[in-house]
């Protein structure tokens, strides 16, 4: 068990206490610091020199800067308008010129005379085409220093190469307000206890936590502040994977019930009646997950695989696993569709012998009472060992004979809370398998997942058709608009399925989960796309979104889809139209779907060859790839269309080329996560999990992550509760706020 909390470090003391409570409030409403720890992890996002001076013409129109310059004129003139007078000071880099507008404070002219330097900071504005700051702020270097620098004096000229923190800043708190701030902070901070033990900073060459806190915020010289962010960016990556190895052991004090397959029992005859071999990842996945479900500990397994690579067949397996012992497994679904899906995916593999004993049973919010009540009773009576639901199953009035195992598919559609009220139905605690098609690089699984043993199948079974996939850059090509359709009609002509997948309900609904108008997709932000709206030829008007109502209209209008069977699928429908369309559409009885995503996961219709995704640019590349998965399951190969109006040189145009141009989820996973902002990833991945990383860079110190890992284990395998180690439980205790401990303790 983790040792109880230590003492009160000095940087959990309220900023108040240390700032008065003026200055502290200012920087809570600024920046959201509340604690001297707080501050002082508000670290410089770059430092400048007195000597040096800032590439003034580089400076965007309307953003907020703060830029090292010299004065280089000054004059005052009276307003024709009404009555004052106006400041203009010229400021220059030895090539761009920048205007610093005053208005009514010519008492300015005092300090700002030609040849000071100092810090500026304000919005960049244009008047007359002319680039100004208007009432910036600013503070001027040290005239004494400035006068002897250049004649030889060795402190002058070390003042002059001295690194000068630019901080994060806010149009109410300039960076040398926080630069002050944190000195006197410095300068009555008491020692420090450091969470990295002496020996492994020792090993690592790597500073104390106090010494480095001074090199990053006081740097004397570049090489500081770079050994003081070495220190700080370990320490980082040690507390966080200290945290997440300590609740792995926690789970593991706890007892679980060991469930082993017999001999001839529900499992081999799962596996002889499969009408295929399993590939070499699924037996060594499957293997991993037999010796976890044999232990008398909680498994903790999250297994990630490309889409179509067989993950629902391990969890499967799993669960007959645990059904040789009596157990029931729960199998949660983020929707609806794909929960029916699940269902009918298992009872296809069982065989109508095995599904007759094991009585899978489908439990969803939107299903009838009485249906609801037969479900529950064969549920809490044991007769269904295999249980597939939505968020349905988490009611209090669902409960199980013998929860044996839990399985998320989707892990990251569900909230901590969700997760925990479905483990807590078990009498003892149940073992848990976590499934994802959205592949993560390694680094991201070890700061994200590094409670979970983690699993990765990455080979494809035999059979499954490559997929070619097009950009149509609708921006410089709109005449490849109706080109879409025809490819489309083309496919349906031979006997084949066609999906086009629509960001958009109607012109006024976005589909649960997606982006709003005019906002990126949910993984990076973007620039919008066209939608189709019913003009002739399909070549999308305008930059709204498209949606499933005007797609679906057009495509019924289109003379080149005359006699194509055209449907809509949508989160907005009923479970039964939702599901009814579905089949409908595994059957052959319909042509082409228009859907939003609530097809991405899980839907397996064979004889779909072609994907189309209208304002693909408004999409993550995840999701992309995951919608791509959907065709090429059959015996034809598969074709995917993702259409965009996203210019050639943006990053949302950028994302959508990256999935055309490979079918490997991991390398685009790793293209992912240059793309985008890390803390995107990682929010997107955690579902209300952990506090955004500092100094941490998943996407550039995977080794330094690794490295950190190790000692952790060390220390943890000889001190798990931390009571030798009390600055490092502070640390844990710090690094997570009461969200991110909920979801610790969640798993």
């Amino acid at each position: 068990m983790p040792a109880p909390l230590p003492d009160p470090s000095p940087l959990d003391a309220a900023l108040s206490s240390a700032l008065g409570g003026r200055t502290a409030q200012a920087m809570q409403k600024a920046f959201g610091l509340r604690t001297v720890g707080d501050l002082l992890s508000h670290y410089p996002r770059r430092y400048a020199r007195r000597g040096e001076l800032t590439a003034l013409d580089s400076l965007p129109l309307g953003e907020s800067v703060t830029i090292v310059a010299e004065v280089l004129d000054v004059r005052e003139r009276t307003m024709r308008a009404r009555r004052g007078s106006i400041l203009e000071v010229r400021i220059g880099d030895g090539e761009g010129i920048l205007t610093l507008t005053f208005f009514n404070q010519a008492w300015r002219s005092r300090d700002l005379v030609p040849g000071a330097r100092g810090i500026f900071a304000g919005k960049v504005g244009d008047y007359r085409g002319l680039r100004q700051l208007a009432h910036p702020d600013y503070e001027l270097f040290d005239a004494s220093h400035e006068a002897v620098a250049g004649v030889g004096d060795a402190e002058a000229q070390a003042f002059a190469r001295q690194p000068i923190p630019i901080y994060p800043a806010s149009a109410s708190v300039a960076s040398w307000q926080v630069q002050k701030s944190v000195e006197v902070v410095l300068d009555t901070l008491p020692p420090l206890d450091d969470p990295v033990p002496a020996p492994v900073r020792a090993e690592l060459e790597l500073v104390p936590l106090r010494e480095a806190l001074e090199l990053v915020h006081r740097p004397e010289k570049d090489r500081d502040h770079l050994r003081g962010r070495d220190a700080l960016r370990f320490q980082e990556a040690f507390v966080l994977q200290s945290a997440l190895l300590q609740q792995r052991a926690l789970l593991r004090t706890t007892k679980a019930t060991a469930r082993s397959a017999r001999p001839g029992g529900l499992l081999e005859r799962l596996d002889a009646a499969l009408p295929f071999e399993r590939t070499s990842d699924q037996v060594l996945v499957g293997s991993e997950i037999d010796r976890d479900l044999a232990a008398d500990v909680p498994m903790n397994r999250l297994v990630q695989g490309e889409v179509g690579s067989g993950k629902t067949l391990v969890a499967l397996r799993a669960m007959l696993a645990v059904a040789e012992s009596g157990g029931q497994s729960a199998l949660l679904a983020p929707t609806e569709v794909l929960a029916g899906q699940h269902l009918r995916s298992i009872v296809r593999s069982l065989g109508p012998d095995l599904a007759a004993e094991l009585r899978p049973v489908l439990l969803t919010g939107q299903m009838s009472t009485a249906e609801r009540r037969k479900a529950t009773l064969a549920v809490v009576s044991g007769q269904s060992r295999i249980v597939v639901g939505t968020h349905a199953l988490i009611s209090d009035a669902v409960e199980f004979w013998d929860l044996g195992l839990v399985v998320v598919d989707e892990q990251h559609r569900f909230g901590v809370e969700q997760r925990e009220a479905l483990r807590r139905k078990g009498a003892a605690p149940p073992h848990v398998l976590v499934l994802t098609a959205t592949p993560i690089p390694r680094t991201v699984a070890m700061t994200v997942f590094g409670d979970l043993d983690v699993s990765t199948i990455t080979e494809l079974p035999a059979g499954r058709q490559p997929i070619e996939s097009f950009v149509v850059p609708l921006a410089d090509r709109p005449g490849w608009a109706d080109r879409i359709w025809q490819r489309s009609a083309e496919e349906i002509a031979k006997g084949r399925q066609v999906f086009v997948v629509c960001p958009a309900i109607d012109a006024a609904t976005v589909e649960q989960g997606e982006p709003a108008a005019g906002a990126g997709g949910p993984e990076a932000g973007s620039t919008g796309s066209a939608a189709t709206d019913g003009t002739a030829g399909g070549a999308p008007p305008s930059p709204e979104r498209a949606s499933v109502e005007a797609v679906t209209a057009l495509a019924r209008s289109l003379p080149v889809l005359a006699g194509a069977r055209v449907e809509p699928l949508h989160g907005r429908m009923s479970a039964d139209e939702k599901d009814d369309v579905m089949q409908r559409f595994a059957r052959g009885e319909i042509d082409l779907l228009v859907a939003t995503t609530v097809i991405e996961v899980g839907v397996d219709v064979p004889n779909a060859s072609t994907m189309v995704v209208l304002d693909a640019d408004r999409f993550g590349i995840s999701q992309l790839h995951q919608l791509r998965g959907r065709v090429g399951r059959g015996g034809h190969p598969g074709l995917c269309l993702l259409v965009t109006h996203a210019p050639v040189d943006s990053t949302a145009r950028e994302r959508v080329d990256a999935v055309a141009a490979t079918l490997d989820g991991f390398e685009l996973a790793q293209v992912d996560l240059e793309l985008r902002r890390e803390g995107d990833v990682l929010s997107s991945l955690q579902s209300g999990g952990r506090s955004s990383l500092r100094l941490l860079r998943v996407t550039t110190d995977g080794d330094l992550i690794g490295i950190a890992r190790e000692h952790a284990a060390e220390l943890l395998d000889a001190d798990p509760s931390l009571g030798e180690h009390p600055a490092l439980a502070a640390a844990i205790a710090r690094r997570l706020d009461d969200s991110s401990r909920d979801f610790m303790a969640a798993g």
